[in-house]
């Protein structure tokens, strides 16, 4: 089975989160989720998601803290979730891609759709606010 190891910023402001939206063609397309993406061989989780981030929002990453770490089998892959809490940044995120983006209410995100995997990450942060 293809193992995936990912880094994933829970882009923080206040009371709100900025997610984006999946592709309708990618692996859980058509998803909200929050930003990040795959760890190059040799790169660290830090580095991976200053670079993804940077990559998608164009923000640059000033400070990052670990908040979970989710392992995830969606059947055909197991998806490993480094989450970081990044609220220290440069730059206004948006969708440097052409993904939609929004900044959303840390009560409301769990009115949106999700992949399973991100559903413990909306739990924790509701839990903790």
């Amino acid at each position: 089975m293809k193992h995936v190891e990912v880094a994933v910023g829970v882009i923080q402001r206040g009371k709100q989160i900025f997610i984006s939206k999946r592709s309708d063609d990618l692996h859980q397309g058509g998803l909200w989720e929050f930003p990040g993406g795959k760890k190059e061989p040799n790169e660290s989780i830090e580095s991976a998601l200053r670079r993804e981030l940077d990559e998608e929002l164009g923000i640059e990453v000033l400070s990052q803290n670990p908040l979970m770490v989710i392992e995830h089998d969606y059947g055909d892959k197991l998806v490993r979730l480094d989450i970081r809490i990044v609220t220290d940044f440069s730059g206004e995120p948006h969708g440097k891609e052409g993904q939609l983006t929004q900044w959303i209410d840390i009560q409301d995100l769990h009115t949106l759709s999700f992949p399973e995997a991100n559903k413990a990450i909306i739990a924790k942060l509701q839990l903790e606010q």
